[in-house]
């Protein structure tokens, strides 16, 4: 196995993919494993079962989200301007 001490789990690439793109895939990982805000219960059980599908464990609410992160900054957005009432 490559080194890994800087890009973490990204060190599976080894030197095919350069240091930039490693780093940054790592930085998107660490973000994408870690524990989310459940939207409906708003604890901190929230992981990835799939590409954009997000599970809670605590009340089992399943619901579609980005590829790396639960909720993007597009999808937050589109909730304000629903919530407001207002058409774009």
């Amino acid at each position: 196995m490559g080194r890994t001490r800087k890009v973490g789990s990204a060190g599976r690439f080894e030197a095919r993919a350069g240091a930039t793109i490693r780093k940054r895939l790592a930085a998107i990982e660490v973000v994408m494993r870690q524990r989310h805000q459940c939207p409906q219960c708003m604890a901190k059980t929230v992981k990835r079962v799939s590409i954009g599908i997000w599970a809670c464990k605590r009340c089992g609410h399943k619901f579609a989200g980005g590829a790396y992160v639960p909720q993007t900054k597009l999808g937050e957005m589109a909730r304000r301007a629903r919530v407001t009432g207002t058409t774009l």
